[in-house]
């Protein structure tokens, strides 16, 4: 079964859990590091954890962490480890390792650069479709196409948050597979705004997830996502991925609750639960929260901790701060992954 350990600020601390949990490097999946800046140093500490074995990283640029941390490491793990696939070389931020775990593929993050980290020219929605062609260039190697991704996590700068609505044209193009019903299926998504790019010159990077089973959207009749190009979850197997949420009235497409984190909150809260209930799933059901929170909501954030344990137990969150989200209004977005037991 597959673990998902939250972020914890450095690799020592990254280790100390793993073993806790009853895991060995050997074990890992996936690694997703949120930095906050040069971090010379991670490459030797990544090395000193992992030894040889070779595993997907995602290098996420962020604004900052809740507890001023310079970085964190955010673990998933498998007994075994899964298995290996190599798409191509592995030079620097164009990393080409794979792993495949209970049907889930997960992937090195994604920029819109080549082997020699030389950054696509074009534009928004350019860098944009580039990114996505990339991956299916690693999918591949795996005997898959884009179809399979069942999400995307798209960092973006502040200055793109007009133009992200034309990464809809690249997404109807390049995705939607057919799910295991016939009908399609389009991943899920989250966007969020960081003006720390890891590359200069890079408008958009992704973290992305696939699946080597059939698809299948879960939607509990939100009718804005029937004219989308990504669905609010979806189920790939045993696994249940979820795009991000916020305090979005799903009828009128309207933000609400502006200024105020604790409403924002239990409205994004109480949508991921409609969600798992579509899915037959429930609070307890969720083994990773991800949260995005804007700089004006740091300070309100630790007063968060009782409302998310009254709808999702001990879960504990992987948190970020983020510049920004896509609604200017939204103070947090929260992505969510659950499990069927």
């Amino acid at each position: 079964m597959t673990v998902y350990l939250p972020a914890v600020p450095g690799y020592p601390q990254a280790g100390t859990a793993l073993h806790a949990a009853g895991l060995a490097p050997t074990d890992l999946v996936h690694i997703v590091e949120y930095v906050t800046g040069d971090t010379p140093e991670l490459t030797d500490l990544r090395h000193d954890l992992l030894g040889g074995h070779a595993v997907p990283v995602a290098t996420v640029a962020v604004e900052a962490l809740p507890g001023g941390e310079p970085y964190a490491v955010e673990l998933t793990a498998h007994p075994g480890g899964g298995e290996l696939v190599i798409a191509h070389e592995d030079t620097g931020l164009h990393r080409g390792t794979l792993r495949i775990a209970d049907g889930v593929v997960y992937l090195p993050s994604i920029h819109p650069c080549d082997a020699h980290g030389l950054v696509h020219p074009g534009n928004f929605r350019d860098q944009y479709r580039y990114c996505l062609e990339r991956a299916a260039d690693l999918l591949k190697a795996a005997g898959l196409d884009p179809q399979a991704l069942v999400r995307t996590i798209d960092y973006t700068a502040t200055s793109t948050r007009a133009d992200y609505p034309r990464c809809g044209r690249p997404r109807r193009e390049l995705l939607g597979g057919t799910g295991s019903d016939g009908r399609p299926v389009f991943p899920g998504a989250a966007g969020i705004l960081v003006d720390r790019p890891v590359l200069p010159g890079a408008m958009v990077s992704l973290d992305a997830i696939a699946s080597t089973v059939p698809l299948h959207t879960v939607n509990p009749g939100w009718a804005r996502y029937e004219t989308l190009s990504y669905k609010p979850g979806v189920a790939a197997g045993g696994t249940l991925f979820m795009s991000g949420f916020g305090a979005l009235e799903p009828a009128t497409q309207k933000a609400i609750f502006a200024g105020d984190l604790a409403a924002q909150a239990e409205f994004t809260y109480a949508a991921i639960t409609a969600v798992l209930r579509e899915a037959g799933l429930a609070g307890r059901d969720v083994v990773r929260l991800i949260e995005y929170v804007t700089p004006e909501g740091v300070p309100g954030y630790p007063g968060l901790a009782d409302l998310r344990a009254r709808y999702f137990g001990d879960v504990a969150p992987t948190s970020v701060v983020c510049s920004g989200l896509l609604r200017p209004e939204f103070l947090i977005e929260v992505v969510p992954v659950a499990v069927f037991r």
